[in-house]
């Protein structure tokens, strides 16, 4: 189904979301804001994000919102676009069905669909309905003329041309079913891991535990296991952990500590624990509970590149050294995922680091 011609120049579209990323920079910098009606909407978006997902507390909200500011700038959203041929496009409707593991996860998506020229039938997740739309609105806010661009329903898709749905391997099977007979993207579920050595620095590791801990480790790019080399020693790595201590007070995460602790102990799992962090060996799946990582030993370096290479399709992210991924990047070269990333950096994506390496903008382009 085509729709109406949008009524915005691309630089129209890039001049209103990085007045977005100003608006939310400028809230995140002062208390004393100058534009309190922006400030409001978007307090008020905080807040009521909070009180429907009890994961979304304000620490991360407020990060997931520095992150986006930081993206949401002309020269980030021109620099991005640059490598595509993006005019004369022929509006078609793109459903987007939202994720909600972690703020705003969504937002790149309609980003991509709204910068190319076509219109976002959004749904949004259950566990994030505000805080999407409240972009939108700062957005449209420079240039309303945005608003034909998007509408948000909470009823199920109809009248679309092509579809971008995020959700676990479960929904991905109905997606597919659902969604099949439109061009789509679909996205499972993926982990991400560490590869260590043993030679990382003490502020190597506490940045890891970013990737760890941030999200509570709800992210298909938070670390959830990592490879070590065989007798490698923990204690520098849970000195580093340590930073970090203070998220077993926040009630649900040690809900899950606790539960997922017993858990383990009444199975009689040889664990390792800092009374924050389990870590359980394991080593046949990529994915761990809430407070705990999973971990597995390798010989080699020529082990993790095998295992990456088979196991591509299961992984977002391999965080590790710049040094280390020098060494493993002539072997996965050639693959679609999982990006190499810094320690520290697995929730700091770029604008053109798309998700399960699918390139969004591309696929938007096919359908004009």
């Amino acid at each position: 189904m085509s729709v109406a011609p949008i009524n915005t120049s691309l630089n129209d579209r890039i001049q209103a979301f990085a007045h977005a990323g100003t608006v939310l920079s400028d809230y995140l910098k002062s208390d004393d804001h100058q534009d309190q009606s922006h400030a409001q909407l978007i307090e008020d978006a905080l807040i009521s994000a909070q009180q429907n997902n009890s994961w979304f507390t304000r620490d991360n909200l407020v990060f997931a919102l520095h992150e986006w500011s930081e993206a949401l700038t002309v020269e980030n959203l021109e620099s991005w676009l640059a490598p595509y041929h993006i005019s004369n496009i022929k509006p078609v409707t793109v459903g987007v069905i939202a994720a909600g593991n972690i703020p705003l996860v969504g937002l790149h998506d309609v980003l991509s669909i709204i910068l190319v020229g076509h219109h976002a039938l959004i749904k949004t997740s259950s566990n994030d309905q505000v805080l999407l739309p409240m972009v939108l609105e700062l957005a449209a806010s420079h240039k309303p003329e945005l608003k034909n661009s998007y509408t948000i329903t909470d009823g199920r898709l109809e009248n679309y041309d092509a579809v971008i749905a995020t959700g676990s391997d479960n929904t991905a099977r109905y997606f597919e079913h659902y969604f099949g007979q439109k061009p789509n993207i679909i996205r499972k579920n993926r982990n991400s891991i560490a590869v260590l050595d043993g030679t990382e620095s003490h502020e190597q590791l506490v940045a890891l535990s970013d990737d760890v801990f941030l999200f509570f480790g709800l992210g298909c790019r938070s670390v959830s296991h990592l490879k070590v080399p065989v007798d490698y020693n923990f204690d520098a790595f849970f000195k580093a952990m340590y930073e970090k201590r203070e998220i077993i007070s926040y009630f649900k995460y040690a809900n899950n500590y606790d539960y997922n602790k017993a858990v383990y102990l009444m199975s009689e799992f040889k664990l390792l624990d800092n009374e924050f962090l389990i870590l359980k060996e394991e080593a046949d799946s990529y994915a761990s509970p809430i407070a705990s990582l999973g971990y597995s030993h390798y010989q080699d370096l020529d082990d993790i590149k095998s295992e990456i290479a088979t196991n591509a399709e299961k992984l977002q992210c391999v965080a590790c050294t710049s040094s280390m991924q020098e060494q493993l990047a002539p072997a996965i070269a050639n693959l679609q995922t999982p990006q190499l990333v810094d320690l520290g950096n697995t929730q700091k994506p770029r604008l053109q680091d798309y998700a399960d390496g699918v390139d969004t903008v591309q696929f938007l382009l096919t359908l004009s």
